[in-house]
């Protein structure tokens, strides 16, 4: 009999794994943050396995502030591009949501006020494993608050 349960229970949990297999990779390729009233994303790392072909981020703006005075939008670029992509952004001006037209940008969400989310999903095929990809919020003067490291492994 207890042969049998413990056989019953590995075949249970081997069954759990074997299910969760597909399922989990496709979790771990949806990562999400949130940014809020005091300039803050709520993560300072993300991390995305390198077998992601490709990844969806989800923003969500926790504040209550509106877009013009509190927006907040996640761009992601090598970290050496950053301060371009952000000085450049502050003269692209609100109605550009803050991003210059720069292929520099490897991904972004919109520019979004309290409550509101955005999503964006972009291909991982030309980012490198161990390499130096920052995200951070071009509203103007976030970006010194607001940021973090993407790492892909």
């Amino acid at each position: 009999m207890m042969k049998k349960l413990l056989a019953a229970s590995a075949l249970t949990a081997f069954g759990a794994v074997f299910m969760a297999g597909p399922a989990a990779a496709a979790d771990s390729c949806e990562l999400s943050i949130s940014g809020n009233d005091q300039m803050q994303f709520n993560k300072s790392e993300l991390v995305v396995p390198a077998d992601c072909d490709e990844v969806t981020l989800t923003l969500e703006h926790t504040g209550k502030m509106p877009v013009a005075q509190m927006g907040h939008n996640w761009v992601l670029s090598k970290e050496a591009d950053k301060q371009a992509i952000t000085s450049e952004g502050m003269q692209a001006g609100l109605d550009n949501e803050y991003l210059p037209d720069d292929d520099k940008i490897i991904a972004h969400t919109d520019l979004i006020g309290g409550g509101e989310s955005s999503s964006v999903t972009f291909s991982t095929a030309d980012l490198e494993a161990g390499g130096d990809y920052s995200y951070y919020c071009t509203f103007p003067g976030h970006s010194s608050m607001m940021h973090g490291k993407l790492i892909v492994k």
